[in-house]
């Protein structure tokens, strides 16, 4: 798997809009039912990924814990499931329930979320602020396969706690790094 970075899309856009299936609840949902009036995360996730798969714990840790605190996390996988089948609705289901996912599981078939989101690969995340404008988007911590550094989820819960402090979250953030989004 070829390693690739996010693009770090412009802080300050508002949060584009989409409408999904959650693969958990089998309930087409829409950004306006999901989304807090604290902080938003939307990530871009799938199964087979190493990068996803090692971030995992930590991120089932940091949403319940940060769910308690009013912010919203969301799921979406944007693969290509012809090509990787284990990235499709029945496995995202079956892998959210696993894990313990307290947040809904969204399949991107067309991958038009992921385009509008400019996500590049998995994991990839998005902070959103109370009014649904990015102000973080990036790495969960520095942790990744192989580098031995320990999975804390520093980057993004420095930016989650500024932005429930009510300040601005530094513009010095790190792009994340992982699998590439499977395109059709």
């Amino acid at each position: 798997m070829a390693l690739k970075e996010s693009k770090m899309l412009a802080l300050g856009i508002k949060a584009p809009d989409f409408r999904l299936p959650d693969t958990v609840s089998g309930k087409e949902l829409p950004l306006a039912d999901l989304q807090s009036d604290q902080a938003t995360v939307i990530m871009f996730l799938c199964n087979h990924c190493p990068y996803v798969i090692h971030v995992n714990p930590e991120l089932v840790r940091l949403a319940k814990e940060y769910q308690k605190k009013g912010v919203a996390f969301i799921a979406i996988s944007s693969n290509d499931v012809d090509s990787y089948p284990q990235d499709g609705p029945g496995p995202m289901k079956i892998q959210a329930e696993k894990l313990g996912y307290s947040f809904p599981y969204l399949y991107d078939e067309s991958q038009d979320v992921a385009k509008a989101y400019q996500a590049a690969c998995t994991p990839d995340f998005y902070v959103f602020d109370g009014k649904m404008h990015l102000a973080y988007r990036g790495r969960l911590d520095a942790s990744s396969p192989g580098n031995g550094l320990p999975l804390t989820g520093a980057d993004l819960r420095s930016a989650l706690d500024t932005i429930l402090a009510g300040e601005q979250v530094s513009a010095q953030q790190y792009p994340s790094m992982g699998c590439g989004i499977k395109w059709k």
